[in-house]
């Protein structure tokens, strides 16, 4: 199902919207971002696309008024999307999003492609985020309706997929109880429909997902179980329909926190057994987060050096009988902070924060026929090790203009188990930050790291200087060196430069430099993108 071409539409809203703006400033606003990349060859890359310019560039408008709104968007990639994005996005230029929708008070529904998520969004989640590449709204009706205690929503439609729309439809409905102070009930179904000739009596061409969540928060403590039930779903492997193998799934979140001031603790356990969930069964296991419908990130520490990503963790819900056969994943991740007071603290008689956080991970144990592609699973029990990251941070202002962070971490990846090949990689990282305030708004930033491991690619080191003018214009210079590597022709410095500048919503930046290939992740989510080498501008405008 394809939308039509919207090629004079574009022309129109673009040369349109000063005379739309002038009439009605005051109930609209909008949107463009566009990004845009030169990609070229070096002595160590070579560009690994066909086409050496790329962009990615998003136009949306909203209105309001009243209880209404409405809003649409086109995109535009131009000559193919930027590397590491799906190759559905095709369009030079396509109609993406258009909505309407009506609130008032209790009541509201929407109509054509919404975003929504059930509880945390373990059985059902749509969003969008633009470096991920990743927008999986629903075209179709949503509507919500708050009574007192209860609150009622549904929704049906397709999911988008690109420019195109799923074989299957989405269904789903939830009822969130307030049943005291204290107390909450959360209850959901959600359903697939995708039509299916199968000469097994058993299958059926609907799969659901029925969760219940119990939420009980008291003062600083806080907490959640989880519990969803996956119903028979065919087995899909290589994008092939095994639907003479029918399995159930199920999972099970349980999360414990407690904050006051100045500090705060949160744990959580998780297990996930054949919890991979697409709109069309045929996107299972895709590389792009396509047709996607539930929320699974992983459940670790997102950090923001570039060597703590060279081994990242994704989360493993899936069941395959593939390099052993796997079922799904179980672990827990533990995290807390503390702020010294003045009195108390130690080094500096400004601040001192220390923050730690543990997280481990591994697959579920099971055993395994694989050529009937059979296997059965303990409920909560350990597997082979997947990951584990442990971390110390600690945060000290030293001066009123002078601040930094320590952060070490210690990582287990177990690339063969993740990724199918590369055995088991032991590192250890640490990382020196330095904020330096220079005037009242002007500040340095320098950060060194290192990563040592035995394993893999051996050692990395890292550096980064950054400078910040009146909170508006930032240059930056930043290098990862894998100068450990043990072959000569892979120790390849990443370097990257650029300048931003800010005013308002407004941003402008500009970038020169090396992608190391591997992950991106944002949230827990990862993206793919290969090596790679060019100049980037990007461009953010909001009205």
């Amino acid at each position: 199902m394809k939308p039509m071409k919207v090629s004079h539409l574009f022309i129109i809203l673009c040369f349109g919207t000063q005379f739309a703006f002038a009439q009605f400033i005051e109930n609209f606003s909008g949107s463009l971002e566009s990004t845009m990349t030169y990609y070229t060859d070096d002595d160590k890359i070579i560009n690994p696309g066909d086409s050496d310019f790329r962009s990615n560039n998003y136009l949306r408008f909203n209105y309001f008024k009243n209880e209404f709104s409405a809003n649409i968007q086109l995109e535009s990639y131009i000559e193919e999307p930027l590397l590491g994005y799906s190759p559905v996005f095709d369009e030079k230029i396509g109609l993406s999003l258009f909505l309407l929708a009506y609130k008032k008070k209790n009541f509201s529904v929407e109509a054509g492609y919404f975003f929504d998520q059930f509880s945390e969004g373990l059985s059902f989640r749509s969003w969008e985020d633009r470096q991920l590449g990743l927008n999986n709204a629903l075209l179709g009706a949503n509507l919500s309706y708050q009574f007192k205690t209860i609150r009622l929503s549904g929704f049906a439609g397709k999911q988008k997929n690109g420019f195109d729309l799923s074989d299957g439809t989405l269904m789903g409905l939830n009822a969130y109880l307030n049943l005291s102070k204290k107390i909450d009930l959360d209850l959901g179904i959600v359903s697939r429909y995708q039509e299916y000739e199968s000469d097994n009596p058993d299958f059926s061409e609907f799969t659901n997902l029925y969760s219940l969540k119990g939420i009980y928060t008291s003062g600083s403590f806080y907490s959640h179980l989880e519990y969803i039930h996956k119903g028979n779903d065919a087995l899909v492997e290589l994008g092939n329909v095994f639907d003479s193998r029918l399995f159930t799934g199920n999972a099970l979140s349980f999360n414990l926190g407690y904050f006051k001031s100045g500090f705060g603790i949160d744990g959580t356990f998780r297990r996930l057994e054949n919890m991979a969930f697409y709109t069309d069964r045929e996107a299972y296991g895709n590389i792009y987060n396509e047709l996607i419908v539930n929320y699974i990130p992983a459940l670790t520490k997102q950090h923001n050096v570039g060597l703590s990503n060279i081994y990242v963790y994704q989360s493993q819900p899936q069941l395959s009988f593939l390099s052993g056969g796997k079922s799904g994943e179980i672990g827990q991740q533990i995290d807390a902070y503390y702020k010294f007071s003045k009195e108390n603290t130690f080094f500096t008689k400004y601040q001192t924060v220390l923050a730690v956080n543990y997280s481990s991970w591994f697959g579920l144990k099971a055993s395994y026929d694989l050529e009937n592609r059979r296997y059965s699973s303990e409920f909560l029990a350990y597997g082979e090790q997947y990951y584990s990251d442990l971390n110390f941070e600690v945060k000290n202002q030293w001066l009123t203009n002078w601040k930094t962070r320590l952060l070490w971490i210690n990582q287990y990846y177990n690339k063969t188990a993740v990724e199918g090949n590369g055995g088991k990689v032991n590192t250890n990282i640490l990382a020196l930050d330095s904020y330096l305030t220079v005037g009242s708004r002007n500040e340095l930033r320098i950060q060194a790291e290192h990563l040592w491991t035995e394993d893999d690619t051996k050692n990395w080191a890292g550096g980064l200087i950054e400078y910040n003018f009146l909170q508006k214009f930032s240059v930056y210079a930043s290098d990862l060196y894998n100068y450990g590597n043990d072959i000569n022709s892979e120790r390849i410095h990443y370097y990257n430069a650029g300048a931003t500048y800010r005013k308002g919503k407004t941003r402008f930046s500009l970038n020169y430099g090396r992608q190391r290939g591997g992950l991106i992740c944002i949230g827990g989510v990862c993206r793919f993108v290969p090596k790679s080498n060019g100049l980037t501008f990007g461009m953010n405008l909001y009205l």
